[in-house]
């Protein structure tokens, strides 16, 4: 009797995959590019397939490419990549580079002899963060392609990618994954470059808005602090930086577009969790969600749930991750923790 409670309750338990990474999710892949000198790069999403997705936008101020054709009601429902970058408007062209390393490898959709990588993008505001801007040419075409060739199940957290200038109110921001397997065996992952105009951190840390989400001690094991601070007037880089975090949900669930779309909606309640504040009028917060169809069924309602819960915990650990480097203009957590 006593092992069959064991064995029902460890069924019941929600846990982070291998990796504690959004590559748990069969078939994912994650590639990066970073230029310290610029303070900045690009990460990219892609998989074997292509993969039904969706997205959804809170921000005010969101930078995107190709995200229309993403509504449940278009033509096209899946893609072959996806792109977070720095740069502003600029980071945009990371696309580009990689629809030119897709379509060199035969991938996209078919238009005679000729094909078509589909890769929706978003971008984050990166420009006043210490780096050098000053470019002849505009570098995130190359970014794109360097990451998507670098694509694979293991990559960095913090202060890499599309993360490696992102800064938020008081410390440096950076890029995040998590995982969760539910008990029915689907997973869901998260993946997040964080550049908030609000903060990660209650009452200037070192602890995380998002603790009480935290499995094992994946950012630091802190909890949450005794007293919470002055919480109606919340700290911000308004005025001083731009912001804006853009992440990606991804599920084996199969899910249609319009079931994506509604999973990217709940995901956004990890964004309030773990940033304060969130989807303001100056960050272009926006969520993707990926469904490679590899697993039928799933409850749709624990789906959305844990999608949030990986969100904050994503959020965190980027922000945990991060380095400093020359010509910072925030700390980095580590910094703040001792």
């Amino acid at each position: 009797m006593i092992q069959e409670t064991h064995e029902k309750e460890t069924a019941m338990t929600i846990r982070p995959g291998a990796r504690n990474l959004i590559t748990d999710v069969p078939g994912l892949l994650v590639g990066q590019a970073s230029d310290a000198v610029l303070k900045s790069g690009v990460t990219v999403l892609t998989g074997a397939q292509p993969f039904t997705t969706g997205v959804h936008v809170m921000g005010g101020a969101p930078g995107t490419r190709e995200t229309d054709l993403l509504a449940p009601d278009k033509v096209v429902d899946q893609v072959d990549a996806l792109v977070l970058s720095g740069g502003s408007a600029f980071g945009l062209d990371a696309c580009s580079g990689v629809v030119d390393g897709l379509r060199a490898a035969g991938r996209g959709f078919a238009v005679g002899e000729a094909r078509v990588p589909i890769v929706p993008g978003a971008i984050l505001f990166d420009l006043l963060n210490g780096g050098q801007k000053d470019w002849d040419a505009n570098p995130y075409r190359t970014l794109g392609l360097e990451a998507l060739v670098q694509a694979g199940e293991a990559f960095d957290l913090g202060s890499f990618g599309a993360g490696t200038g992102a800064i938020c109110a008081d410390v440096k921001g950076g890029i995040g994954s998590a995982s969760a397997v539910l008990p029915s065996g689907h997973l869901v992952g998260a993946l997040v470059a964080v550049n908030a105009l609000g903060s990660p951190l209650v009452n200037g840390g070192p602890e995380f808005w998002a603790a009480p989400f935290e499995m094992g001690a994946e950012f630091g094991g802190r909890g949450l602090p005794p007293a919470f601070g002055e919480v109606q007037m919340p700290r911000t880089k308004l005025g001083a930086q731009g912001a804006t975090t853009i992440g990606i949900i991804a599920t084996d669930a199969a899910l249609s577009q319009a079931e994506c779309t509604r999973m990217a909606v709940a995901a956004h309640d990890g964004f309030a969790r773990a940033l304060l504040p969130s989807h303001t009028p100056m960050d272009g917060d926006l969520i993707f969600t990926v469904s490679t169809g590899a697993r039928d069924g799933g409850d749709r309602l624990m789906l959305g749930h844990v999608a949030a819960t990986c969100m904050a915990r994503a959020i965190a650990r980027g922000v945990y991750a991060a380095h400093k480097a020359e010509g910072d203009t925030l700390p980095a957590w580590c910094n703040l923790a001792g």
